[in-house]
């Protein structure tokens, strides 16, 4: 997971989101091979796509089925404070603005998340499938973008990469951090999960744990009286770069530097305060 506050400190232990976070100091040499192509384009919508063609490219096979097996335990509850007013959003897509007001006597599973983060996608499927399959049962997801980058700023572009992803949920762009700082999150992906009442009773960070996720949210939608669920486990086919990790597959965070430098690959050693041209190795070995 990455902390996003000023002057904080990035947990070795829990790094989440990088686009192309897998290959660290092959970044310059992505950067260069994607330019003419890519950042051309100022809009920049697809890197996903970009990304993708990458790791096709390298040989490296991502997983493509996503299952998740419900947990015999019962995942705990408690109350974290009051869902927070969702004002700030520079726009609102596939919907009018919501509020707490507007929202009362639905469960809410707010999302944060942004298109061009690998994790953010990896997790999509299973929101998008929670958003169609409990809709008509009182959930309502919203999709809490709140960028990265500048680019990830721009309303062109998180409606185009809306359309590629085919999220017809409610997705506030959250351009200057409101919604975020109002839920005082530091991750991408992270989820929040609201009763009826407007009580933030669930909150889960990163990937994983949707089994876990989806039963507080049935859980909370038979609290407030919806009794068509069904009884089947999440499980459905998905592929490339919404597929999440497998046992094998990691997405690491990169660091361009020696200081914090992680798995480095370039033949040769790493060259400390000095500058030093760095040659790709003929395989980058997973993760």
């Amino acid at each position: 997971m990455i902390p996003n506050k000023t002057g904080s400190l990035i947990s070795v232990a829990y790094r989440i989101c990088r686009p192309l976070g897998v290959f660290a100091i092959l970044g310059a040499i992505v950067v260069g091979a994607l330019h003419s192509r890519l950042f051309k384009n100022s809009a920049f919508p697809h890197l996903g796509e970009a990304e993708q063609h990458f790791v096709g490219a390298l040989g490296f096979a991502l997983p493509t089925v996503l299952a998740a097996h419900a947990s015999n335990s019962q995942p705990g509850l408690s109350y974290e404070g009051p869902l927070p007013n969702l004002d700030g959003a520079t726009a609102w897509f596939n919907s009018a603005q919501l509020n707490p007001k507007s929202l009362r006597g639905k469960v809410v599973l707010v999302n944060f998340w942004t298109y061009s983060c690998i994790n953010s996608l990896r997790a999509l499927p299973y929101v998008k499938y929670w958003a169609a399959k409990y809709q008509s049962s009182g959930l309502v997801v919203i999709g809490v973008h709140t960028p990265e980058f500048s680019f990830e700023r721009e309303p062109a572009n998180v409606q185009a990469s809306l359309h590629d992803l085919n999220i017809t949920y409610p997705v506030p762009l959250d351009a200057n951090y409101q919604i975020w700082h109002a839920f005082d999150n530091e991750y991408w992906p992270a989820f929040y999960i609201i009763d009826a009442k407007g009580e933030i009773l669930y909150h889960h960070f990163g990937e994983g744990d949707y089994s876990e996720s989806e039963q507080v949210i049935r859980e909370l939608l038979r609290q407030n009286g919806a009794t068509n669920l069904d009884a089947d486990p999440v499980g459905f086919a998905g592929g490339g770069l919404e597929a999440p990790p497998s046992g094998d597959i990691a997405s690491p965070e990169p660091y361009i530097g020696f200081h914090l430098a992680e798995r480095f690959a370039s033949p040769g050693r790493l060259a400390h305060n000095s500058p030093k041209s760095y040659s790709p190795p003929a395989m980058p070995k997973l993760n």
